[in-house]
């Protein structure tokens, strides 16, 4: 999608500050970042929401988030504990429309969120 933001980082057209890319899977630092590891773990595929996945999108998110653990271990919040988040749609906070993770650790975390 032409004006979507994440897009536009998967396609390297917009700098961030990413951890990690695959062909199918990028992470990129959160530009607001709410815990000492705060990334964002997304499709590079453009997904609105998780309502509008595909049972063809079975793997790929399930590779978003065997990639989001894999960068919990990388950053060695694994042990200590890290939350992995999804919003879907404004109620619930999300404010970019392509499907993403975000990956957070390094503290305490409360609960319930929000």
């Amino acid at each position: 999608m032409d004006s979507c933001i994440f897009c536009k980082i998967a396609k390297h057209t917009i700098q961030s500050k990413i951890v990690f890319e695959g062909e199918r899977v990028i992470a990129f630092e959160d530009l607001n970042p709410q815990a000492p590891t705060h990334i964002l773990v997304i499709p590079k595929k453009h997904i609105s929401t998780l309502n509008d996945t595909l049972p063809e999108d079975r793997d790929l998110l399930g590779e978003v988030v065997l990639t989001a653990t894999e960068i919990a271990r990388d950053r060695q919040i694994h042990s200590s504990g890290y939350r992995l988040v999804c919003n879907t749609n404004r109620g619930a906070g999300q404010a970019v429309f392509h499907v993403h993770f975000h990956l957070l650790g390094g503290r305490s975390l409360a609960w319930p969120p929000g």
